[in-house]
């Protein structure tokens, strides 16, 4: 992907350059950075010394605290090689919008029975000097002193981001048959209007044909900026850096609809060489999230079982076993404890998703300032039991900070979750919808590759599952009024004392 530049002499180095990398919270994306001592003026790095690397993904910088991330450098059989410390900032030049209002004195009369029906046009200036629309203001009837309405623009709309560029502004006579006259224009910049209402911004319409022919032309009017308000967009990161945890739980389906565990037909079927799509779908949406999650430990929940010793019929046990403490440590240890739970349980049912949902919603309950978000994953072969009780369950949550994934695994008809997605229909229960839409639901056997290729194929499971995470993730903290906390202050190397032999 790049280098940094190469740094003389020293065991410590704090390099300089940045790398500007795409993130996507829904991907799993790798990297690896190696480290060598510069030797001679080769390009080629095999003509240099080896001094190990470092493995990890983007997520694991981005969700570490203050996006800072400190690991060992490995690579070199029984030797310490160091540590690396990487951090990632988001790219925020173009995240403002700005809410502009304008109005006009004075403007040439156009029109031959009334006055003139102004409105304006912003065109932002392109590398090649030419003008691209990027926006129109509505029609003001009958007057030459238009004020306009107040608009929101994005800076990356407005100007692409560069304060300096030039942004023209045409005026014109709105006519009904879209013939519209030429009132005239002036041009300007976001740095000038940043200014906000001042003498600074009052501007001269100029008609540059009138100009030519008239010697005594002054001006086709004025128009005067109001007012201009800068609003920064919060984004996804900007909680993540702040803090904020997401707190992934795992719920699945033991119901015996999945089939004996022992046969090879079945869902749930332990094959030693490679995962069913339980486990399938678990670790690929899990490895992403768990980036995210600073103690990496998850709940992991099972529903429709027989339990032991008594055969009791449960919707909400832990998998490990300790009701007191169903927490797993890492992925791997939901998938050990998944394997232990099939061969102690009995598959039974019904399939009732209402009790887990209300498991997660009671923690989510007791923390809604912003500083923990849940993502529950349901995974089930299956037709729903506790439809009414699991759209009450889910309008509820609907108002905490969480989500919800489903996975549906095996051929079952999965209408009612399509319905519980509500993509298309607002879900709602007794008459009271759904304050956002919290659920995600997708059928794993769309994405079973053919060709056999499971790594590619999680990877798209993982992404369009978690796709609308950070959208839903916002819309609470839009809804609750919760902005992110500061980033905690960016490290600074400790300084290394110079010895000087006199």
């Amino acid at each position: 992907f790049g280098r940094t530049e190469v740094i003389d002499n020293t065991l410590n180095p704090d390099f300089v350059r940045k790398f500007i990398m795409d993130y996507f919270f829904e991907e799993r994306e790798n990297l690896r950075f190696d480290f060598y001592d510069v030797d001679s003026k080769s390009p080629n790095l095999s003509k240099h010394d080896f001094l190990g690397q470092m493995f990890c993904t983007l997520g694991e910088i981005v969700g570490s605290q203050g996006s800072r991330l400190e690991k060992s450098i490995v690579g070199i059989p029984g030797k310490k090689c160091g540590t690396v410390i990487v951090t990632a900032e988001e790219l925020g030049c173009c995240r403002d919008s700005v809410l502009m209002q304008f109005c006009a004195n004075k403007l040439d009369k156009k029109d031959f029975f009334g006055k003139s029906d102004p409105f304006l046009v912003f065109l932002r200036s392109n590398e090649d000097g030419s003008f691209t629309i990027c926006h129109k203001t509505e029609v003001v009837k009958n007057t030459l002193n238009p004020v306009w309405q107040a608009f929101k623009i994005s800076v990356r709309a407005l100007c692409n981001g560069d304060y300096d560029r030039t942004i023209k502004v045409e005026v014109y006579d709105w006519d009904r048959d879209g013939s519209h006259d030429f009132i005239g224009e002036f041009t300007t910049s976001y740095r000038e209007l940043s200014r906000g209402q001042s003498q600074f911004n009052v501007y001269e319409v100029i008609n540059p044909k009138k100009k030519g022919k008239k010697k005594k032309y002054v001006n086709s009017g004025t128009v005067t900026l109001l007012s201009f308000l800068i609003e920064t967009e919060v984004s996804f990161l900007d909680y993540i850096k702040g803090g904020t945890q997401i707190n992934f739980t795992v719920a699945i389906d033991f119901t015996a609809s999945n089939g004996n565990p022992s046969q090879p037909t079945s869902l749930h079927y332990m094959n030693p060489y490679q995962l069913n799509a339980y486990g399938m779908a678990l670790k690929a949406v899990g490895e992403i999230i768990q980036d995210y999650d600073s103690d990496k430990m998850f709940p992991a929940l099972g529903f429709g079982a027989r339990l032991p010793p008594d055969g009791r019929v449960s919707h909400e046990f832990a998998l490990n076993g300790n009701p007191q403490n169903p927490y797993c440590h890492g992925i791997d240890g939901v998938m050990e404890a998944y394997y232990r739970s099939l061969k102690s349980v009995q598959l039974y049912g019904p399939t009732n998703f209402a009790p887990v949902i209300n498991h997660v919603a009671r923690y989510a309950a007791s923390v809604k300032d912003g500083s923990q978000y849940f993502v529950l994953l349901i995974i089930t072969d299956g037709v729903i039991s506790d439809m009414a009780q699991t759209k009450e369950s889910i309008v509820n949550a609907s108002k905490l900070p969480m989500s919800i994934i489903i996975v549906g695994v095996g051929p079952a008809e999965f209408d009612a979750m399509e319905e519980l997605d509500g993509d298309v229909v607002r879900i709602s229960s007794r008459g009271k919808f759904a304050e956002r839409d919290i659920v995600q639901f997708v059928p794993f056997r769309d994405y079973i590759d053919r060709s056999g290729n499971h790594v590619l194929s999680m990877a798209r499971l993982a992404k369009d599952v978690l796709a609308e995470i950070p959208e839903q993730f916002l819309s609470y903290m839009r809804v609750r009024g919760i902005k992110p906390l500061p980033a905690p202050p960016p490290y600074t190397p400790p300084i290394h004392v110079l010895q000087t032999q006199i």
